[in-house]
This record gives C-alpha cells, sequence and structure tokens, in this order.
C-alpha cells in the first residue's frame, strides 16, 4: 500500500497563463522526434492545462487491438485491452468522458470497476474526478486518449472549461504524435537497413549476425561510459554495424582462409575499411556518415600503427577509437574461422598491454568500468552453438 500525502489545492490558470503553458509546450514538442519525449510532454501539457493531479496520455495499438502508455504519471508503463477501461470506452466510442466521482457513477460503474477502482485498490490511490478524451490523426482516426485524473482545485471537478482546453491539446497531440511516429518508423527502418547490411558484410567472413549486435551494445555502452551525449551515442550504436561492410567486396580466398594471411593477402583484406568508407561516405544522412567514419578507422590505433591512414592519437575519430576496442574484444571473445576464442583473462592483460599503443588509454579505462555490463552484453547475444 502506497502513502499519499494529500496534495494542496490549485487554482484553473487564468487566460494569458493558459496561453503561455500552451505556447511553451508546443515549442518544446516541435523540437522533439523521440516519440517517448513527446508523449511526456504531451502527458504534462495535459496535466497543466486542466490542473490534473495525473494525466495519462494513452496510444492506440490496432494490431494488438490494445492500448499503451509509457507515460502515466506516477506509474510505469501500462497496457490494457481496448475493451477495458474509460481509456479504452473513449476510443471505441469517440466521445469524451466527464466523471465527477468515480465511486457514486451509475453510468460507467462496471468499466471503472474493471479499471480506475481496481488500480486503486492496489495503490491506495482514490480516483474521484476523470476527464477522458480522444485525439485523431491527420485522417480523423482516432490515435488514442488523454486521461486526467482528480481535479486539483476546491471544486474538486472537472468543467466544460477543462472539456474545451484538453481538447485543443488532444487536437495539437494527435498530429504531433503522428508526426514523432513516423519519424520512429523512418529511424527504426534505416536501423532495421543498417543491421541487414552490417549483416551481409559480415556473413561474408562468415561471423553470426550477432557479432554487429554486440558491437553495437558495446560501443553504446562504452560511449555512455564516457560521457558521450544520448544522442550521440544512440547514433553510434546504430552505426557501429557497418564497420565491416567493405568485407563484401574482399575475395573467398582471403576471407575465407583458415590459417595466417600473407603479407599480400593481408594488404587485401586492409582495404576493406576504405571500401567502406567510400560506399558510405557521400551520404548527408548523419547515422552513415557516422558509418562512414567507423568503416574506417575501426583499425587505426592509438599509437599511430594502424591503417588505412596511419591516424595517431586524437587524430583517430572517438567514434572510431570506441568501435577499434569493441569490435577486437568481440573478435577475441569468439570463435572465428582461424582461431579458437581466448579466455577471458588473456583479453583483459592484452587490453592492459596495449592501453596507450593500440587503444585509447580512456576507452580502455571505461571498458574495465563496464565490464560487468560488456560481459552481461556478451551472454545475452551470444552465438548459437
Amino acid at each position: 500500500m502506497y502513502d499519499f500525502e494529500q496534495p494542496r489545492l490549485k487554482k484553473d490558470l487564468e487566460p494569458e497563463e493558459l496561453l503561455g503553458v500552451i505556447l511553451d509546450y508546443a515549442a518544446k514538442i516541435a523540437n522533439e522526434r523521440n516519440l517517448d519525449n513527446v508523449l511526456m510532454l504531451m502527458a504534462d501539457m495535459g496535466k497543466q492545462i486542466v490542473v490534473s493531479d495525473r494525466c495519462t496520455v494513452w496510444l492506440l495499438d490496432t494490431q494488438k487491438g490494445e492500448l499503451w502508455s509509457k507515460v502515466a504519471h506516477g506509474i510505469s508503463e501500462l497496457r490494457i485491452p481496448l475493451e477495458a477501461g474509460l481509456a479504452g470506452h473513449c476510443v471505441r466510442t469517440g466521445e469524451p468522458i466527464f466523471i465527477d466521482d468515480a465511486y457514486t457513477n451509475l453510468v460507467f460503474r462496471d468499466v471503472l470497476a474493471s479499471g480506475a477502482l481496481h488500480t486503486d485498490q492496489l495503490t491506495g490511490y482514490r480516483t474521484k474526478a476523470l476527464l477522458v478524451i480522444p485525439f485523431r490523426n491527420n485522417e480523423g482516426q482516432i490515435m488514442g486518449c488523454y486521461q486526467a485524473v482528480n481535479k486539483m482545485t476546491e471544486s474538486e471537478v472537472f468543467s466544460e472549461r477543462d472539456l474545451r482546453n484538453l481538447s485543443l491539446a488532444a487536437s495539437y497531440s494527435g498530429k504531433s504524435i503522428e508526426s514523432a511516429l513516423l519519424a520512429q518508423e523512418i529511424e527504426e527502418t534505416q536501423r532495421e537497413i543498417i543491421f541487414t547490411m552490417g549483416e551481409i558484410g559480415e556473413s561474408r567472413s562468415k561471423e553470426t549476425g550477432n557479432h554487429v549486435k554486440r558491437v553495437a551494445e558495446y560501443s553504446y555502452l562504452l560511449a555512455l561510459g564516457l560521457g558521450i551525449p544520448q544522442a550521440e551515442a544512440d547514433i553510434l550504436k546504430m552505426a557501429s554495424p557497418m564497420h565491416d561492410i567493405g568485407k563484401v567486396a574482399i575475395p573467398d580466398s582471403v576471407l575465407e582462409k583458415p590459417g595466417k594471411l600473407t603479407d599480400e593477402e593481408f594488404d587485401i583484406m586492409k582495404t576493406h575499411t576504405e571500401i567502406g568508407y567510400n560506399l558510405l561516405k557521400n551520404s548527408n544522412r548523419r547515422i552513415l556518415k557516422t558509418a562512414a567514419i567507423v568503416a574506417e578507422q575501426h583499425h587505426e590505433k592509438w599509437n599511430g600503427k594502424g591503417y588505412p591512414r596511419g591516424l595517431k592519437g586524437e587524430e583517430i575519430h572517438i567514434h572510431g577509437r570506441i568501435t577499434a576496442i569493441a569490435d577486437v574484444f568481440d573478435a577475441l571473445a569468439s570463435d572465428r574461422v582461424y582461431k579458437k576464442a581466448w579466455e577471458l583473462d588473456r583479453i583483459l592483460n592484452l587490453f592492459k598491454e596495449e592501453r596507450g599503443e593500440h587503444f585509447d588509454p580512456a576507452v580502455v579505462d571505461v571498458f574495465f568500468e563496464q565490464l560487468p555490463n560488456i560481459l552481461k552484453i556478451r551472454d545475452r547475444f551470444s552465438d548459437p552453438l
């Protein structure tokens, strides 16, 4: 049972205050493409506009016949059947719902019993006033709904004014969420294509798709550990699977050779970095521009003895330095056509020796700090037997 403090009463927003809230959130939402962040801003805007204790933004999942929310103030992610609760009723009928007191309302008594009141029993929270309003996309199709809970003014009930104001927010929400969903779909499509291309490169050398997944996860973890901003770490995670895309142009006789390569064969193998870079360098997309850097520089060494350009120290882009250690760790920790996987202690000793030689010392330090998490990733994405 949760212990809820008695909330302090507030006042409805004056027209100038309401306009200020709407303009403030409209500016924030217009600059946001991440769906989760858009939903949080929407919930915050709705909560302030109608002066409610809580506000949930529900989205319709037509494939599963469910409503879901990652943004429910005070609650974690939720999924409910479309047939359940007031949110489901609102989305199915397209009509807003007003309830002054959930425990005395007769019209929606059965619906409430299966939703809000059941949750109250679990949490100790007291649901009283409710306002639920659907929102639509540009084609007029219902995408989900706002659900405001408990009016925080002296009246303790939602008004027609609240309905109008939240309807305004709902109208803007549908269009903004639709844009965020489209951006998310485009990003997921890009990510899928990049992973597929990365897997193609690795499959030429008989690697599994899990190699690129592990390298992506390692790179992401190391980037965050180095203090790289979340957005940039996300880009690196999406781009790093392309590090070996240039292998598509390397002959099978070199890629599949079980023994040590001759000097001539190794020179051929090294060209995969330049090939990958040339494949990607002309793109204006940030993900592919990052992938071009990673493809070219992941075999450069901190001491300047790497390839293809012999870059040294911070001449090597941080994305290349990160992917270098992620790729080497996974290569050594995995069976390859030319060797068996190394024991962990042997890999760690090598990394200590190569700190400041092959690898950026700062990246090596973060690698050791994150080692428990790195090993979890290795196990989660282990190759099939």
